[in-house]
C-alpha cells in the first residue's frame, strides 16, 4: 500500500506528538489559521478585554493584530471590513450614535460584560450629590468637567448633559490617563473635581468616588459592553466567531486585570497571566 505523504503529513505529525507524550503541548506554533484584526480604544476596560481576546485567539492558532484607534474609527473600520471585530461597544446609550450610522453593516454578538454605567463622578468628600448642583459650585470645580478623548460616547453624552442642565462648566478633552491624572492630583490636595466616569474602571478601586445623580436621565441607566464583528466573519472564520460569541466575564474579573495593568507591566503580558489564572473561565469561551 502506498502512502501520500503530502496528504497525511499533518496527521502523521500529530500522531508523532501523541507518541512522544506531547499531546498537551500547544499547537499554535504549527497552526497558522490566519490573521484576526481587532481595533480598540485606550480605555482601561477596552485594553484589558482586547488583550485577553488576543491571548485566547493566539492560543487557538491565530495571528492577532491589535490597533489603538478612536471610538469612531473602531466602529467604522469593522463596518467597512478593514478590521474583524472589537469587544468594546457600550450599549444601548453610549455608542447609540455609532449604531445609527453603521449598525446595519456590523453584527452585534451581544454583551460580553454586564452591569456597566457611565456618568459624572466626584470624590466622595465633594459636598454635592446631583448634576443640577454643579452650577452653584462651578467655581470650586474651576469651571471644568475633566473628560477623555473627544470620540468617546461619554463625551457626547456629557455635551448633552451640559445643554440639558444649562451648565456653566466647560468639558475638557484629553484621555483616560490625563483624566485620572487630574483626578489624582485633586484628591491629593482635597480639591473639588468632576470627571467623566464609567464602570468598570480601576479608579473606583483606588479612590472613594461617587456618581452624581442624573435626574434628567441624560446618561441612561445600566449599560453593557458588547462584542461587534464584521459582516461575514462567521463564514470566513467560524472558530473565531464562536470564541468571540462565547466571550463573557464579570466586572470583578475585568477589574482584577485592570488593576494589574494600572500597577504596571505590559497589558499583553498581564493578560497572559490572567488567562493562566482563570482557565476555568477561558475554557468556556473555547468550547
Amino acid at each position: 500500500m502506498s502512502i501520500d505523504f503530502k496528504r497525511n503529513l499533518p496527521q502523521m505529525f500529530v500522531g508523532t506528538c501523541l507518541a512522544l507524550g506531547l499531546a498537551s503541548a500547544p499547537l499554535t506554533a504549527v497552526a497558522d489559521k490566519g490573521q484576526v484584526n481587532i481595533p480598540y480604544v485606550e480605555w482601561a476596560d477596552a485594553v484589558a478585554s482586547t488583550n485577553v481576546m488576543r491571548v485566547v485567539l493566539e492560543e487557538a492558532g491565530y495571528d492577532v493584530e491589535t490597533v489603538s484607534v478612536s471610538a469612531a474609527a473602531m466602529w467604522q473600520s469593522v463596518a467597512t471590513g478593514d478590521q474583524d471585530a472589537f469587544v468594546a461597544a457600550w450599549l444601548p446609550t453610549t455608542h447609540a450614535n455609532y449604531v445609527e450610522e453603521v449598525g446595519d453593516r456590523v453584527e452585534d454578538l451581544g454583551p460580553n460584560l454586564e452591569g456597566t454605567r457611565i456618568g459624572l463622578m466626584v470624590p466622595t468628600y465633594v459636598e454635592i450629590d446631583s448634576i443640577d448642583e454643579l452650577n452653584d459650585n462651578a467655581g470650586r470645580f474651576g469651571g471644568q468637567i475633566i473628560g477623555i478623548d473627544p470620540g468617546a460616547g461619554i463625551m457626547s453624552s456629557t455635551e448633552e448633559a451640559i445643554e440639558a442642565y444649562d451648565l456653566n462648566l466647560r468639558l475638557v478633552e484629553g484621555s483616560d490617563a490625563t483624566m485620572t491624572g487630574v483626578l489624582a492630583n485633586a484628591i491629593r490636595t482635597n480639591d473639588w473635581v468632576v470627571v467623566t466616569g464609567w464602570t468598570p474602571h480601576w479608579k473606583e478601586g483606588r479612590w472613594d468616588l461617587k456618581y452624581l445623580e442624573d435626574p434628567k436621565g441624560v446618561y441612561g441607566g445600566e449599560e453593557a459592553i458588547h462584542t461587534i464583528v464584521r459582516t461575514g466573519l462567521k463564514d470566513d472564520m467560524p472558530e473565531v466567531y464562536a470564541i468571540l460569541d462565547n466571550f463573557n466575564w464579570t466586572t470583578d474579573q475585568v477589574a482584577e486585570l485592570m488593576v494589574m495593568n494600572e500597577e504596571g507591566g505590559d497589558p499583553y503580558d498581564n493578560a497572559k497571566q490572567w488567562v493562566e489564572q482563570n482557565r476555568d473561565v477561558v475554557d468556556t469561551w473555547l468550547q
